[in-house]
């Protein structure tokens, strides 16, 4: 059994970019394992915008992280010693583990996960999980899509993005991703489904939503707010509907940047804007991960993760979401 376990804790309070600097890596021993308790091995880290949040002094919908302790986040481990008759060794457990290769549970506050014979482990982040739950809600609880629709989708090359256009399409719509490099927006069109894509970087999106768009966005998936934000605003139908799911590109700026232009639209349009946060949906996880299960049998799903290999890496491979560097979910591998 291991002796040590392998930490990042929070040391500083960032005011723009979440880097290494901000941390300290730490090897403390772990201590003897008491009854009613397991030792849990991490296996995978999920890294997500919400970690640059917790970070700050302030509480967003869960409490400031406070410095000297360990880096909040959600991670997929297996049971390596027991002393709770409720998770025998070899148990697979999620949870909020936090940054570090080990964790002693005493059971409360974590989910079992149930190996699918053919899905990777990596499913439990990429398709299911919080990411999955995430795409679920937000798109259908939010904005109940209908059949005809357009559904625009920021960020639809990442984690969450990816999923809501596929689920856009299995439930009639017309879906249009924003994304950031040639090769995301062939990946979200050639490989998922969507019906176009526009390349933020390269292209000027309120002329393209125009040109896709000339009826209205009927439904927009926000993962990023800011410019994206107010160019779908400028181009929303009437009674549209958006899913406030993520603002990433305020989340490094150090003093908050001026709202929408065209928040006006809301009114003469009549549409409705909505934030949602998932932890919201916990008692109706099921629901999402049974539908979400059955399209990917049927083959009508499909995920990729972005895997980065070591705990040691955590801090900079977080930022690889601000930079959008990564395709897909993106995991550190941890053991």
């Amino acid at each position: 059994m291991p002796t040590i376990n392998r930490q990042w804790l929070l040391a500083a309070r960032p005011t723009t970019r979440l880097t290494r600097e901000h941390f300290t890596f730490a090897e403390t021993p772990l201590p003897d394992l008491a009854d009613g308790r397991a030792l849990v091995a991490v296996r995978y880290l999920s890294l997500d915008p919400t970690n640059r949040g917790w970070a700050n002094a302030t509480a967003t919908y869960l409490p400031p992280i406070p410095l000297g302790e360990v880096m909040r986040g959600i991670a997929l481990g297996v049971v390596e010693q027991s002393r709770l008759a409720t998770l025998p060794v070899g148990t697979l457990v999620q949870g909020m583990f936090g940054w570090q290769s080990h964790v002693v549970t005493d059971g409360r506050h974590l989910t079992r996960i149930d190996p699918v014979p053919g899905l990777p482990l990596d499913a439990c982040f990429g398709l299911f999980g919080h990411i999955g739950a995430t795409a679920y809600f937000g798109l259908i609880d939010i904005t109940h899509p209908k059949p005809g629709e357009t559904l625009v989708v920021s960020a639809a090359a990442g984690a969450v993005g990816s999923l809501v256009g596929q689920i856009g399409k299995i439930l009639g719509c017309r879906v249009i991703g924003i994304a950031g490099t040639d090769d995301k927006c062939a990946w979200i069109t050639r490989d998922l489904g969507f019906d176009e894509a526009i390349n933020y970087r390269t292209e000027k999106v309120a002329h393209r939503l125009r040109d896709l768009c000339p009826d209205g966005v009927d439904i927009y998936f926000d993962n990023v707010g800011g410019e994206i934000l107010d160019a779908v605003l400028g181009q929303i139908a009437l009674r549209a509907r958006i899913s406030l799911c993520g603002l990433i590109s305020h989340y490094n700026d150090a003093v908050p940047p001026p709202g929408p232009r065209y928040l006006g639209n809301l009114l003469i349009k009549r549409a409705r804007i909505e934030g949602f946060i998932v932890l919201d949906y916990a008692s109706r996880f099921p629901e999402a991960m049974q539908a979400l299960g059955k399209w990917y049998m049927e083959g009508r799903l499909k995920y990729r993760v972005d895997v980065v290999e070591g705990l040691e890496h955590a801090p900079d491979a977080l930022n690889r979401l601000f930079d959008g560097a990564n395709t897909g979910k993106l995991l550190v591998k941890v053991s």
